[in-house]
């Protein structure tokens, strides 16, 4: 279900009116798609903040309400100043109830790792996945289920289920999460290796010199 935003149009232009706006408590916005002409607008920030906080995240539908005109559109390109904590801009994008678009879903870890539990590392390869869908079908979240892994294994985008209706756009082959050895146990493995090498050579060298010895004392006699 989407969450309603009423917007206000601004006439101003460029800093100077942009900072005015969030001085004032607002960020100027942009309302565009499906042909229509960029409408300039202005939001509350207190709103977009709680509106882009829902479970949805950044892929919400919103009920954009411009001079009592309603649009149905998802936020796309989301400025914020981290430092002072606000938002500096934000695009809106007009989409039909019918209509499949291109959003990226974040992935949502589920489940408990045996190799884990056992000390293996989890690698996070992906955070994202590209997709299509309907804008009013689009996921919170795709859930990567993580309970079957054992160290040395690992889950593939073509391992994830999702929806019907949601198209995944990623590679299929591409790597989503792995559990492997922690880097102390591999160098340790390491060194244990190299050191049972080193003894092997140690032994072959000592064969070599006993063979060479017997040879020349049966020379000699």
């Amino acid at each position: 279900m989407e969450q309603r935003l009423v917007a206000e149009t601004r006439e101003g232009t460029g800093k100077g009116a942009a900072r005015k706006l969030r001085a004032a408590g607002r960020v100027p916005a942009i309302l565009y798609g499906h042909g229509m002409d960029p409408l300039a607008l202005s939001v509350d920030s207190r709103e977009l903040f709680h509106l882009l906080h829902t479970g949805a995240g950044a892929n919400v539908l919103v009920d954009l309400v411009v001079d009592g005109t309603d649009h149905l559109a998802l936020p796309r390109d989301v400025q914020r100043d981290h430092i002072r904590g606000r938002f500096v801009h934000v695009d809106f994008l007009a989409v039909r109830r019918d209509e499949k678009i291109h959003v990226t879903i974040p992935l949502r870890i589920v489940g408990e790792s045996p190799g884990v539990k056992a000390g293996g590392v989890l690698e996070h390869h992906l955070w994202e996945l590209n997709c299509e869908c309907l804008a009013t079908d689009v996921p919170q979240a795709i859930d990567v289920d993580i309970s079957g892994l054992e160290i040395g294994s690992g889950v593939r985008v073509s391992d994830l289920k999702v929806r019907s209706g949601v198209t995944i756009l990623t590679s299929p082959e591409d790597s989503v999460v792995a559990v492997t050895q922690p880097q102390v146990a591999v160098e340790e493995e390491e060194a244990a290796e190299a050191v049972e090498g080193e003894a092997a050579e140690e032994e072959a060298e000592g064969a070599t010199a006993e063979e060479s010895e017997s040879a020349a004392e049966q020379s000699e006699g």
